[in-house]
């Protein structure tokens, strides 16, 4: 199977060998993104909220640029540095999405890329009917 790359502008440049996206059939697998502002490749400042508003935003790109919406989202697995955040990155993750609500896993690491609070994957699914 050929990998069909996703890549958006308008989220982090990858800065190893990865891609932001990959399509595999109908699905669109998302790498993790952390809190890096797109522009300057830095790591935002701010609590939980403000770092997990941004990790969405990258994400929003990345799904923008493959025709996709949160809407299409079926598994999210999130990382946090700590527990301690949960309800902070919570607060923020429910404004993305509607019910009914995609798959989630939320884990504790011993640490992220740059010292970030959080990082966020996705697992989403193009449409029936539509093509990609």
């Amino acid at each position: 199977m050929a990998r069909k790359i996703i890549n958006s502008q308008h989220a982090p440049q990858t800065i190893g060998p990865y891609a932001q996206a990959v399509w595999a059939d109908d699905l669109l697998f998302l790498s993790g993104q952390i809190p890096l502002d797109p522009a300057a490749m830095k790591l935002v400042e701010g609590d939980i909220g403000v770092q997990t508003q941004r990790v969405f935003d990258n994400l929003r790109a990345v799904l923008n640029s493959a025709g996709l919406t949160f809407d299409d989202v079926i598994k999210v697995n999130v990382y946090l540095a700590s527990m301690k955040d949960f309800a902070g990155m919570n607060s923020i993750y429910q404004t993305h999405f509607n019910a009914p609500y995609p798959a989630r896993s939320t884990v504790a690491v011993a640490g992220l890329p740059l010292g970030a609070l959080v990082e966020i994957e996705l697992v989403a699914k193009k449409n029936q009917g539509e093509s990609l």
